[in-house]
């Protein structure tokens, strides 16, 4: 699945400070290797369906053995770790007859800060190797999944190097000699192996997370199916990120695959275009989506046209740029490989006629893509009133109370159909927005 930075960040997937929205829901790494493994999942999610199955039964994995995950490794560790090999490659001898014959109370004396250092990088290299054994062990269980199996076969592999045990076998009682010479040695033989198992051990990491928030936020794991025909097939899905969310069930294939939804500002229209787009990239990642059941077809992508920025610096207008974004939409469309596509009220940036033309003429276009799902929101309801008798295309409303004072409440219901409802002016009023502007001045 291919998906830009505008496309992420119209779904809220990450806060400005890279930690929150989505990804804050998902992310219960132990290590900072595997929040960043988690990060570049989630920007190149698996290219393939295959890929994206095996991933999934990974993850699985970890939903059903979460005990499993080894406790002896920290973030700490791993930071140790990397530190201490970033200083390999300027150990070029061994150490001296004099420091092995050197007793460890005579060494702390002479090198108190090599002495402890030696032996803190040397018990968190033991504690890595000791976590990735039992990492290892996890191999002879019967219902580890491929991919999994790989990890963990290749974790296997490198630790049958022939200092691993040496170094495993390290405690407090070890003496200085021996841990001067596996310091050495260590530096000297180990670090690409090390950073083979860090790489491994993060993106486990990565999954055991994705397993962590579907477990802890009782999310199921969707059905892959093929990319043709597209399916996009969900019951009672809903925005993770809302606190006590209104859930939908849609369905979508190639004989109804664009739906054009109405209704008023602020009655749910984008939330409920940003559920199906967090839904569709987090069964892309392999993990739970929150819904009652999700089924969907392997996607290129998902391209979103949300929220446009014009470009100052470059002297484009807003309406310019929601025009390129519709450019960028147009060449995905063109491919044959299926895309989600979120559009959320095209061309705000002309005048109410232009908007209107340049709506009906973009539908109209849209019509000519069964093999990609779409969803767009408008205010207009005269364009979509203009193809309310198109059969190729659903429309759905969210509903909104109306009462007789003036007063309106949005009940985020949504109901087939096209709505009417203009409640702008009713909102101006309710906020006292009319009666400051017609207070004059004394």
């Amino acid at each position: 699945m291919q998906n830009d930075k505008i496309t992420l960040k119209d779904l809220s997937i990450c806060t400005a400070d890279g930690n929150g929205g989505v990804f804050g829901l998902i992310d219960r790494t132990t290590s900072l290797v595997g929040k960043d493994m988690l990060k570049r999942h989630i920007h190149h999610p698996p290219d393939t369906a295959d890929a994206l199955i095996a991933t999934r039964n990974a993850i699985q994995f970890w939903c059903m053995h979460a005990d499993l995950w080894p406790q002896i490794i920290s973030n700490g560790t791993i930071i140790m770790l990397e530190k201490f090999f970033e200083s390999a490659d300027n150990v070029s001898a061994p150490p001296t007859g004099i420091t092995l014959m050197m007793g460890a109370m005579l060494q702390k004396m002479l090198n108190k800060q090599q002495y402890f250092l030696t032996r803190f990088s040397l018990a968190h290299l033991a504690d890595f190797l000791k976590g990735c054994s039992q990492l290892a062990e996890i191999a002879a269980l019967n219902d580890v999944p491929e991919l999994l199996q790989r990890e963990l076969t290749a974790i296997a592999k490198d630790l049958e190097h022939r200092l691993v045990s040496r170094v495993m076998a390290v405690d407090k009682d070890t003496k200085y000699a021996d841990l001067a010479q596996l310091n050495y040695l260590a530096r000297r033989e180990m670090k690409s192996m090390i950073f083979r198992l860090i790489n491994i051990y993060a993106r486990l990491d990565a999954w055991q997370s994705m397993a962590k928030a579907t477990k802890e936020h009782k999310w199921v794991f969707p059905t892959i199916l093929p990319a043709m025909p597209i399916k996009f097939e969900m019951e009672q899905l809903s925005h993770p990120l809302i606190k006590d969310p209104v859930a939908y069930d849609i369905n979508f294939d190639n004989s109804s695959n664009f739906l054009v939804l109405t209704g008023a500002n602020m009655s749910g229209k984008t939330t409920f275009m940003r559920s199906l787009g967090v839904g569709a990239l987090m069964a892309h990642l392999g993990m739970g989506v929150p819904a009652k059941s999700f089924k969907i077809s392997f996607l290129q992508g998902i391209i979103t046209n949300m929220h446009v920025e014009d470009n100052i610096l470059k002297g484009e207008s807003y309406f310019f740029a929601e025009v390129q974004r519709m450019k960028q939409t147009a060449e995905k469309l063109l491919q044959d490989k299926p895309h989600l596509v979120l559009m959320d009220e095209l061309f705000k940036g002309t005048n109410v006629h232009d908007a209107y033309e340049c709506t009906k003429a973009v539908m109209d276009g849209l019509l000519n893509h069964d093999n990609h799902l779409m969803v767009l929101s408008t205010h207009l309801y005269e364009v979509a009133h203009q193809f309310s008798e198109n059969k190729d295309i659903l429309f759905s409303y969210f509903v909104t109370d109306l009462e007789e004072d003036g007063n309106y409440r949005f009940t985020y219901e949504l109901k087939q159909g096209i709505s009417n409802d203009r409640i702008g002016y009713r909102i101006l009023q309710k906020e006292g927005v009319i009666s400051l502007l017609q207070t004059k001045k004394h």
